[in-house]
């Protein structure tokens, strides 16, 4: 008998995503009666306004959405989108030029398949999202990760990026707000990575699902805002799912240049077609609503931000940037490493995150799943009296 042709190579060396990992582990015990609190998923923990969800019952009445739609997003979806990215990153396109996807990892996918060649090298400042390097990777190009540590609050300089460019160089993440790290890069760090990008030729995907996530005063300015010129060689991922606590509603969107946009569609077109759409409408109504939930809810991340950094910062040995954005803490730990603590003695994040969840039951996704290690994240969008025990816990582990 013949034996079965092998399967996807491809596919066999792409690893789960390890912040879901870590997040189904804590769902799991906690199912099983364990009192484990989860820092590990970037998920806010408020309900989606009222008023996006009676758009999307509103929408279960019109047949006309049960039906097949264009595949790039209804047109009056983009238009609201265009109006956002305007608004909110100083950049005018056409409804043309956006593409709405099934969440913001399906635009992630799409944008590097529109603009990575096999061979390609993709900078990627880390740490990063633990998604970035497997779609890089999906579409035959080359990670380069570009490391900023603690002591640099976590952001590249172009030093960093000049340094590890080469003539195969063909594209830049740039991601600020930062997941995993919540680091806001200033208007002029902006404006000279993308001058530098733009005197290279260099593509630029920029992730600013988190813009409308910042604190003390900080605004992230897009990429595009800070060199207009930019704009021909950029791709813009944004979604709902952060802002609007609509992460299960998976509607997130893709902008940029026509011609680059035009292959994502033609991609999507084959790959899932239209996006929902009762949630495409619920969408809707969340970007051209009224946003005072959204605010009330940044109001509560900036509450719990404060409280999360202060009680962590009493941990010898931790340190913790301050992060102006997203809602995510990302303390270096390397001061806990190499010490015993209740008999066990970490050398790694991994080993210290399997530590923390077996002696304080709490989750936390180590360092290694977007970088080095050395760091843990931890996501503040849980209920403040569940986040100010987690850290107690780890307060009582650690002194």
């Amino acid at each position: 008998m013949t034996e079965r042709a092998p399967l996807s190579r491809k596919l066999s060396a792409i690893a789960e995503s390890a912040t879901l990992k870590v997040d189904a582990k804590a769902k799991a015990l906690q199912a099983a009666g364990r009192p484990v609190i989860s820092y590990a998923a970037g998920e806010p923990d408020f309900a989606t306004p009222q008023f996006a969800v009676d758009a999307a019952a509103e929408a279960l009445r019109d047949p006309a959405n049960f039906r097949y739609t264009p595949a790039v997003g209804l047109p009056v979806l983009r238009e609201a989108i265009a109006a956002k990215t305007l608004r909110d990153s100083g950049l005018e396109v056409s409804p043309a030029q956006i593409v709405v996807t099934n969440g913001g990892k399906q635009a992630v996918y799409q944008a590097f398949q529109a603009v990575v060649n096999p061979g390609d090298e993709v900078l990627l400042p880390a740490p990063y999202w633990t998604t970035y390097p497997e779609a890089i990777r999906l579409a035959d190009g080359v990670p380069v990760e570009v490391f900023a540590g603690a002591e640099q609050e976590y952001k590249v300089t172009v030093d960093q990026l000049e340094a590890a460019r080469t003539d195969r160089t063909a594209v830049l993440v740039f991601v600020s707000p930062s997941n995993p790290t919540g680091a806001v890069y200033t208007a002029e760090e902006t404006k000279a990575i993308g001058e530098w990008a733009l005197a290279h030729g260099i593509w630029v995907l920029t992730d600013e699902i988190y813009q409308n996530l910042v604190y003390e005063g900080a605004r992230a300015v897009s990429i595009v805002e800070a060199v207009p010129e930019l704009a021909n060689q950029t791709l813009l991922l944004n979604g709902v799912a952060k802002t609007y606590a609509m992460t299960g509603w998976r509607v997130g969107w893709m902008v940029g240049p026509a011609d680059a946009i035009r292959l994502a569609a033609n991609l999507q077109s084959h790959l899932t077609s239209n996006v929902n759409n009762i949630a495409q409408r619920a969408a809707l109504a969340a970007l051209s609503g009224p946003q005072d939930e959204a605010e009330r809810m940044r109001q509560a991340f900036d509450r719990r931000r404060r409280l999360i950094v202060a009680e962590l910062a009493k941990i010898p040995g931790v340190t913790v940037p301050n992060p102006l954005g997203a809602f995510y803490a990302y303390p270096d730990v390397r001061g806990l490493l190499g010490r015993e603590w209740d008999g066990v003695t970490p050398t790694t994040t991994l080993e210290l995150a399997d530590l923390i969840l077996e002696k304080a039951e709490v989750a936390v996704v180590p360092g290694e799943a977007f970088g080095p290690s050395g760091y843990l994240r931890m996501s503040y969008a849980l209920g403040d009296e569940a986040l100010l025990e987690g850290v107690r816990r780890l307060q009582r582990l650690f002194t």
